[in-house]
């Protein structure tokens, strides 16, 4: 279970004291880390009454280049800033570089939030 609620430490390093326990509002879940592959996604139930579309694995990509977007394969990832061990294990954030059969380009979506990529042409 992931707790997004207030640090237990200090900016010094000394510990806080605890005071409340944990609220619902405050957890989180875990990262959706999606791979490269088949496409797999789920639906989760958010706060608000709202859903999110999860991707847990996609293959298509939408690249733009400037002047039109095109439907591109992801074959893939050739550079992930978020984690070195992510380009290993062919996952896609926001940030990482893939290959695609349009060329290179960088994600501009969050595939684990919103359930597709975005993907801007690298030169």
């Amino acid at each position: 279970m992931q707790d997004q609620g207030r640090s237990t430490r200090k900016r010094t390093g000394g510990r806080l004291k605890h005071f409340s326990n944990r609220k619902k509002h405050q957890l989180g879940r875990h990262p959706t880390e999606t791979q490269v592959g088949e496409g797999r996604f789920r639906t989760v139930n958010v706060r608000g009454n709202g859903t999110k579309t999860r991707a847990l694995a996609t293959d298509v990509a939408s690249v733009n280049d400037g002047a039109e977007t095109v439907t591109a394969t992801i074959t893939d990832v050739v550079e992930n800033d978020a984690n070195p061990n992510y380009v290993r294990r062919n996952i896609i954030t926001k940030g990482a570089v893939i290959d695609t059969d349009a060329g290179r380009a960088r994600v501009t979506s969050r595939p684990g939030q919103t359930g597709h990529v975005n993907a801007v042409l690298l030169e």
